[in-house]
């Protein structure tokens, strides 16, 4: 019997097209780097927007989004800020090659999910940025997770307005906000606040369809 686990994404795979990407392979629009997708291209079975209690913030410089910082999550819980996300009903095999994807890593990590659940969260061993998983709770019945990094990334880096694009059109898709709703929970942000996308986001949020 195939299990099914569900994948919490807050960074620009809130936007489905782009979440595809990991699982039949191809390259997302506004990036420049082409996946190979998983073993399994199924497409996710279901999708719905929620809403996580951690703090969002922007880091690295990651070259496949033109040298802009992306999505983290902080690893502790905040008690007042929450962080808009999709999750994707996908099988555990499929979730072992996302994480894999996500990494960069050669080969699907060993990740015993359990263990997670257990424990709340697990730091994989050799990996890249996304070392970091967190069990979410569950929905219907089935685990819900997530990933950032073990450790808070600094300083805070603006995203390109490609990568930002991208985490915009998921919202409106996923969230329905309007545009003033998504300028205000982007706008303080870590990473844009005070950053010269900042200024731009308006036009940003109003251009992306």
């Amino acid at each position: 019997m195939t299990k099914y686990l569900w994948y919490a994404s807050y960074g620009s795979n809130l936007l489905e097209e782009r979440f595809l990407c990991y699982i039949r392979g191809g390259k997302p629009l506004g990036a420049t780097k082409t996946y190979q997708g998983c073993v399994d291209k199924s497409v996710p079975t279901e999708k719905k927007g929620i809403e996580i209690p951690y703090r969002l913030y922007f880091a690295k410089n990651a070259k496949i989004w033109h040298g802009g910082g992306v999505a983290f999550i902080h690893r502790e819980k905040s008690g007042s800020e929450r962080t808009l996300a999709c999750m994707y009903r996908i099988t555990h095999e499929q979730f072992y090659d996302v994480v894999k994807q996500e990494n960069g890593l050669p080969q699907r990590p060993e990740i015993d999910l359990e263990q997670v659940i257990a424990q709340g969260n697990m730091v994989l061993g050799a990996a890249g940025w996304y070392d970091h998983l967190l069990y979410l709770g569950k929905q219907d019945g089935e685990p819900i997770f997530t990933f950032t990094a073990k450790q808070l990334f600094q300083p805070y880096v603006e995203p390109h307005e490609s990568y930002l694009g991208t985490i915009i059109r998921g919202i409106k898709v996923v969230h329905a906000l309007t545009d003033e709703e998504i300028f205000d929970y982007l706008a303080v942000k870590a990473g844009i606040e005070n950053a010269p996308v900042q200024a731009d986001l308006k036009k940003l949020i109003s251009s992306s369809k």
